[in-house]
């Protein structure tokens, strides 16, 4: 891995507030998510690994990254009580969005409900798991791994920020960077809800327009709602309005 490491002491000089404190580093592990899992640490506790033998993404699916190419981190969350947690997918997905951009200069898009696409590539996944009153929020960047690194039978064509901009970049800046952004965008949210956040994640509406079929069923998504849900149109796009929770959703490339 030589100088390029999420380890502390590379991470440290990035963290500008309260998100990384504390800060925990396994080299490797099963999941990041595990270790903060109830630990009862404060919220802005990070973990992060180089390397994550079970990982998962949504559906159960496997995160599988070579070692040293990524950044895997996940971050305690004490959300309050009155907010709706799913949310928390979308406010993450906008910190990881503002990040991937400022490190490439390129505009990062938000899909539904939690993935970061960059030229129509999916960058990043996000995962956040609800115990006992506090989130664990996982986050997975595609940093710099080659082509031939990213799995070939994903739901969505995979990117990485090297693939797409043909240049290696720092994985502790970047996450320094996501959790500087993650504090400001989740307090935001704290404060005024998804409301307060919907210019930024509206305008990133990867989604918008585009023929997708939700849960095996044709549609046409319309946008992201601002109580965080998705308005679809079924049928040939004519038929009528609905708004999605959840669901898996897939699109027509």
């Amino acid at each position: 891995m030589g100088s390029d490491t999420l380890a502390f002491e590379a991470v440290d000089r990035h963290i500008r507030g309260r998100f990384g404190k504390p800060y925990r580093y396994e080299r490797e592990c099963e999941s990041t998510q595990l270790l903060l899992l109830g630990s009862g640490l404060a919220e802005g506790a990070t973990a992060a690994t180089e390397l994550q033998t079970g990982g998962k993404g949504r559906h159960g699916r496997q995160w599988i990254a070579p070692a040293g190419t990524s950044v895997l981190a996940s971050v305690m969350l004490h959300p309050p009580a009155e907010r709706h947690l799913p949310e928390l997918s979308l406010v993450a997905a906008l910190a990881v969005a503002e990040a991937v951009e400022g490190a490439t200069g390129l505009t990062a898009q938000i899909k539904w409900p939690n993935d970061v696409m960059l030229n129509r590539r999916k960058v990043a996944g996000i995962l956040c798991e609800l115990s006992d009153g506090t989130v664990v929020c996982g986050l997975g960047i595609n940093v710099n791994q080659t082509r031939d690194q990213l799995p070939l039978d994903a739901p969505t064509e995979p990117g990485s920020l090297l693939t797409l901009t043909g240049n290696t970049h720092d994985r502790a800046a970047l996450l320094g960077s996501l959790l500087f952004r993650l504090e400001r965008i989740y307090d935001g949210w704290r404060h005024g809800g998804l409301a307060d956040l919907y210019g930024e994640i509206g305008a990133r509406d990867f989604l918008r327009g585009r023929r997708i079929t939700v849960d095996g069923e044709e549609a046409t998504a319309l946008q992201i709602l601002r109580d965080g849900r998705l308005e679809v149109a079924t049928g040939n796009g004519h038929g009528e309005t609905r708004a999605v929770e959840s669901g898996e959703v897939l699109y027509e490339r």
